[in-house]
């Protein structure tokens, strides 16, 4: 039996995901009004009774990022001042995340100021997936339930790779190995790796291939993209090494004009995501559904039971 009572309340970032956790989750959403003044500035009303409930606010911060990540904080303040029991933030993708460490003289570390952020509002614990440095759970005093795309990902991989003997899991950069071995692990496959150099925040320039990939089929595995620089960059030198179809799969597809342009010039037949973010769309996107995996997430977090079966990677 849970605990609380439970309410799901959607901020406006990616209402459509929400909705579908909803209604896996068999209750409809919370009746909450959220829109903005003249100026700019963000106003919320929860238009319901949650006093001792356990709240869930659905609010990935994709872009735009700041906007996103300032509607959520408030949406937590009505909640908190509201006396809910207890309010977890449900965050998909989580803004920021690259922000990890001071690479850099006179640097923020913007992913643990987002964390203090949400703590000192009043969250209660954390729902995310597939954090870019896993370690950010770290920069968190609460609980931080961190899942992985890739139960969600991997039974439309097998159905559009059902032999494995000619595929190749590629990781794109050296950081992203363990995640690309998880995969190769998972389809049976074999695994390589792109060597890259990064000139700027939106230029790759790829360096050169670690295994072998010539007249293979090969799939590409990162966290997330943005401008799809590092994808491309890495699909042009597999597609020089001789590799046969190229594809890629991101758990999170923050898709921007210049990501689309740069994926319909590149090799790449297809990338598939998840709808962690609304960006997660276009020509050549394969977006498969999160809605089951988050509300299972929650529902367990509510009712008191372990969530670590979908921790699996």
């Amino acid at each position: 039996m849970p605990y609380l009572p439970m309410k799901i309340i959607s901020g406006t970032a990616h209402r459509a995901l929400a909705e579908r956790i909803a209604e896996t989750l068999g209750q409809p959403l919370a009746d909450v009004h959220v829109t903005a003044f003249p100026d700019g500035e963000t106003f919320v009303k929860i238009n319901e009774n949650i006093r001792g409930a356990d709240v869930f606010i659905i609010q990935p911060s994709c872009p735009p990022t700041n906007h996103n990540i300032m509607e959520l904080l408030i949406m937590v303040d009505a909640a908190r001042r509201a006396s809910a029991g207890r309010i977890t933030a449900v965050m998909p993708f989580f803004g920021y995340a690259r922000q990890d460490r001071k690479d850099q003289p006179r640097v923020p570390i913007t992913a643990k100021l987002v964390a203090n952020l949400l703590t000192s509002a009043g969250v209660g614990r954390v729902l995310t997936m597939d954090l870019h440095a896993p370690q950010i759970q770290g920069f968190f005093d609460i609980p931080v339930d961190h899942l992985y795309a890739k139960p969600a990902l991997i039974g439309y991989l097998r159905d559009r790779h059902p032999d494995p003997s000619n595929l190749t899991v590629v990781s794109p950069d050296v950081g992203g190995v363990k995640m690309a071995r998880a995969y190769a692990d998972a389809l049976g496959t074999e695994l390589a790796i792109v060597a890259k150099h990064r000139i700027s925040a939106t230029r790759v320039e790829a360096m050169n291939v670690i295994g072998d990939v010539e007249g293979r089929d090969v799939l590409l595995v990162d966290d997330m993209t943005e401008t799809a620089g590092t994808l491309t960059a890495a699909a042009d030198i597999l597609h020089k090494h001789g590799a046969k179809r190229i594809f890629a799969g991101v758990s999170h597809g923050v898709l921007g004009e210049l990501a689309h342009e740069r994926l319909r010039d590149s090799p790449i037949e297809e990338i598939i995501t998840t709808d962690s973010v609304p960006q997660a769309c276009g020509e050549k996107v394969r977006v498969v559904g999160i809605a089951p995996l988050l509300g299972e997430a929650i529902r367990r977090i509510n009712g008191g039971q372990s969530v670590t079966s979908l921790f699996s990677v």
